[in-house]
């Protein structure tokens, strides 16, 4: 199965920051016509909400319960609602009562958010389950287009470089890239979910992302069986194919001394291949001080990926734990609608759940994968960097 890239390339040039007038006209209301204005909705939602859900009826804990600002929720909405009222459903609760946009935003929030099975969400809700799923997925097909400009490359990349070089002093680097497994529930009787077996004997999709120094998603790739090799996966991505073209990391060059020039390029651990414009840490020993000090740098630069997958399953925990027989079809739709919304949580600045402990475990059962392909230029190159760090060091 072909996997479901994160970027169009009708839809590349995009805005990062919202349109503030966009905002405004999303404050006003966005409920449905005739409904009422986001504030009212928001507070009697909260004292709708039954069950476990909620142990507090104080409308600021549907924030952490939806996993977004009223703000970012205001947003959300607003970007949803020319496709759910172009297609009208009646969608209604066990009382018969019509649900508002805000109510089917809320629903797909809270089952992206949670991972909580449909009839868990629908008790909660006072729904059943097949409105749940409907709704949900009415959202997800929304979301993947309205939402994607907030998932582009950097038109212009100083900015990105200058935050990376501030981390650990690794410069002209441009993004961090990872990889990590969504984990799937898969019947073993069949022989054709063996694709899916990964190394750790988990069936798993996978996600590969790339990520700027806000841990914002830069491209993803989902889809891929987990018994690719991360090597494997990024050849047959489209980013590969734009960076081995020029058409991506093809900024300018950085002087590093006279007759030494270094190209844009990102980071990656070991299991990727050492590529002129992917820069992976030495492997083996002995190493020498430089060579250990390079990946020090190397490691603390592309932490930013792994924190940023880390947060992405932490707040949408549809795609964390072990999914139950999952449509492998709808999954890499449903993946990439999750790393929009933690794209857009960011734009709009959501400080909901901040106080959470940042983590850069995603994939804790895992164990690091080597590669063992080497570019000759771009081990040449990552000598030279090397040897530049380790010159200012010993200035210093």
């Amino acid at each position: 199965m072909r996997p479901l890239k994160g970027i169009k390339k009708r839809k590349r040039v995009a805005e990062k920051k919202v349109d503030q007038n966009v905002l405004a006209a999303a404050g006003a209301a966005t409920a449905l016509r005739g409904g009422p204005p986001l504030q009212d909705w928001w507070d009697e939602f909260s004292q709708r909400i039954s069950g476990p859900l909620l142990d507090s009826k104080d409308p600021k804990t549907l924030e952490s319960i939806l996993k977004v600002s009223r703000k970012t929720f205001n947003y959300i909405c607003s970007l949803v609602k020319d496709d759910f009222t172009a297609r009208p459903a009646n969608f209604s609760d066990s009382n018969g009562k019509p649900l508002s946009l805000n109510d089917r935003v809320a629903i797909a929030l809270r089952r992206l958010g949670s991972g909580e099975s449909l009839s868990i969400i629908g008790e909660s809700f006072g729904m059943n389950q097949s409105t749940v799923s409907q709704i949900t997925w009415r959202f997800v097909e929304s979301m993947e287009e309205r939402g994607l400009k907030h998932l582009s490359w950097p038109a212009k990349s100083d900015e990105v470089k200058s935050k990376f070089e501030k981390i650990s002093g690794l410069p002209n680097c441009c993004g961090a890239i990872d990889i990590t497994h969504i984990v799937m529930n898969l019947p073993a009787v069949e022989p054709s979910n063996k694709v899916w077996l990964d190394d750790e004997k988990n069936y798993s999709m996978i996600l590969q992302a790339t990520v700027d120094p806000d841990m914002r998603f830069l491209d993803v790739i989902a889809g891929w069986p987990g018994s690719l090799s991360d090597e494997v996966a990024l050849r047959n991505s489209g980013f590969y194919r734009l960076a081995e073209k020029g058409k991506r990391l093809d900024g300018e060059k950085l002087q590093l001394s006279e007759g030494t020039e270094l190209r844009e390029y990102i980071v990656g651990d070991s299991g990727f291949p050492l590529l002129p414009w992917l820069l992976t840490p030495y492997q083996g020993k002995p190493m020498s001080n430089s060579q250990m000090e390079f990946n020090k740098r190397h490691s603390e630069t592309r932490k930013v990926a792994q924190m940023a997958l880390a947060r992405l399953k932490d707040k949408w925990r549809i795609i964390n734990g072990v999914m139950w027989m999952p449509d492998r079809n709808r999954l890499p739709r449903i993946i990439l609608v999750c790393c929009l919304l933690h794209n857009i949580l960011i734009d709009m600045d959501d400080k909901v759940l901040d106080d959470l402990p940042v983590s850069h475990q995603h994939d804790m059962s895992y164990k690091q994968r080597n590669c063992k392909f080497v570019d000759e230029a771009a081990s040449i190159m990552r000598d030279k960097l090397c040897h530049h760090l380790w010159g200012k060091v010993s200035e210093a």
